[in-house]
């Protein structure tokens, strides 16, 4: 008797999963894909074919590409947030050390998340404008902007200008971040060390900020 339908039924037994270990499975392999190609770049075949299933299953879990997109842009989103917000929040520590906590919670989110990094840094806006890497960031700078008010006061500096140097912070960081994950392998940078770096710019040009800055030359008019 040919041992074709046994063998069959035992590799269906192998990859049998519940609903619930389907769906992660599904989030898992659209989270490679999406990073990879982009949302337009991916289809509903492609994912179903690496998950080795139908496509009317992730129709069932997701209601399409597009629903799938978006759970995984909610999650990464969450993931980040929550690890930045963390850090800087963390009770009694320094300015200094909030600028290195927040720094390297950023650092730390891409090397434990890639794909979801660049899935954030590139795209997560077309299904999902409230969860683009923008918005995050923006988020963040209206956090680092109250720490920055209160040391500006400290220090006889204008107040109303934090929100400007918190934008500048967080997107120093944030740039620097996205040009690490890609040079990485290259340049063989280890993490603390673009995190020393990062925080020396920052923290040292903070200390060192001019309380009323002026432009040293005159720029031609257009003209």
């Amino acid at each position: 008797m040919s041992t074709a339908p046994a063998a069959a039924r035992a590799r269906r037994a192998r990859v049998r999963m519940t609903r619930a270990e389907r769906r992660e499975q599904l989030i898992d392999v659209a989270r490679a894909l999406f990073a990879e190609r982009g949302l337009e770049g991916t289809s509903v075949e492609e994912i179903a074919a690496h998950a080795g299933v139908s496509k009317p299953v992730v129709y069932e879990h997701f209601g399409g590409k597009e629903g799938l997109y978006a759970v995984v842009v909610d999650r990464e989103v969450r993931t980040l947030h929550d690890a930045i917000r963390t850090a800087i929040t963390t009770p009694r520590a320094t300015p200094r050390a909030l600028i290195e906590l927040g720094t390297l919670a950023l650092l730390d989110y891409i090397d434990d998340h890639p794909n979801g990094f660049r899935i954030l840094s590139r795209d997560s806006s077309a299904t999902s404008p409230e969860g683009s890497f923008a918005t995050i960031l923006s988020d963040i700078a209206s956090r680092v902007e109250d720490l920055l008010g209160d040391e500006f006061t400290k220090r006889g500096f204008d107040p109303g200008t934090a929100p400007i140097y918190a934008q500048m912070l967080v997107g120093l960081v944030a740039l620097a971040g996205q040009w690490w994950m890609d040079t990485r392998e290259e340049l063989a940078l280890p993490k603390p060390v673009v995190a020393a770096h990062l925080v020396n710019l920052a923290w040292n040009g903070m200390r060192n900020l001019d309380p009323s800055p002026s432009l040293h030359g005159r720029r031609r008019s257009a003209d």
